[in-house]
């Protein structure tokens, strides 16, 4: 009994470590932004504010147009996710339901691109988009993501679509429906939670990448939030660490807000789909 105890103590505060080690940097950078020049420059800081104020948010915008390279990150993240979702959904349909050895091949082939560096794919990347004549622009940007988030997409939703009982999918057959009815009609609805997650990773991934990005991207108008970020730091690298904090806070928050929006969702139809039978 007092090893079960002693274990569990041992979980708990394994978990709460974790949990500190997680939320320190988001912590401090939610302080830093609310600082003063006086209290940045401090030899001791502190956790919380002496003198909170909104001066670094006020600065921020007023030295680089967030608003509209927020809008850029939107537009770019958005397409991913919604096209990643459209390609990955039939693809892992395929996968998961025709187990040939072209299936199980690019099963492999998702996991082993996995660990390709950006760097490595990056050169490749460029010269099409320079045939397509999309480089420098949220579309070309778009396409990169996709292909960026599309395996791992994959690899998510072929084990969703394993999970749902291939016996509704021949009822369904048996009724006169053909597959492609059968994928929108049965198996769809089934899998709302997994593609939820898969657009919510493809969105979150696609929010805050910033290589991509800064490569493919040369005009101001068209960068996206974590390229902005930079000019924040200045040509010597010394940081503009008030405004550079607060406009950094405020690229975390759609991420946050998508999460709460969409995890009782997720969480929500897991359970209900483990209680069908």
């Amino acid at each position: 009994m007092r090893t079960r105890t002693g274990a569990r103590v041992g979980q708990y505060a394994a978990l709460l470590a974790y949990l500190v080690f997680l939320a320190f940097p988001f912590l401090w950078l939610v302080s830093t932004a609310f600082k003063s020049p006086r209290e940045l420059g401090s030899p001791h800081p502190a956790w919380i504010p002496r003198d909170p104020t909104l001066a670094n948010f006020r600065q921020a915008f007023d030295e680089q147009p967030l608003p509209h390279a927020a809008l850029n990150s939107l537009l770019a993240a958005a397409g991913a996710a919604v096209v990643a979702v459209l390609v990955a959904t039939p693809m892992a349909y395929v996968m998961a339901r025709r187990r040939t050895l072209l299936s199980r091949a690019a099963s492999g082939w998702v996991v082993v691109s996995q660990a390709f560096p950006f760097v490595l794919v990056i050169i490749p990347l460029f010269l099409v988009l320079k045939n397509l004549r999309l480089i420098d622009s949220v579309p070309g940007l778009v396409l990169v993501y996709v292909v960026w988030a599309l395996p791992f997409a994959l690899w998510m939703l072929v084990g969703y679509v394993r999970a749902v009982p291939a016996e509704l999918e021949e009822a369904a057959a048996v009724d006169g429906a053909g597959r492609l009815r059968t994928l929108v009609s049965v198996t769809a609805p089934l899998l709302a939670p997994g593609i939820v997650a898969t657009g919510l990773f493809a969105f979150v991934t696609a929010w805050n990448e910033f290589f991509f990005a800064l490569v493919l991207l040369k005009t101001p108008q068209k960068q996206t939030l974590p390229v902005v970020l930079t000019h924040f730091i200045g040509a010597g690298g010394v940081a503009d660490l008030g405004p550079l904090a607060a406009a950094a806070f405020l690229a975390t928050l759609p991420s946050l807000v998508v999460f709460a929006i969409v995890q009782h969702r997720i969480t929500g139809g897991m359970l209900a789909g483990a209680v069908k039978s």
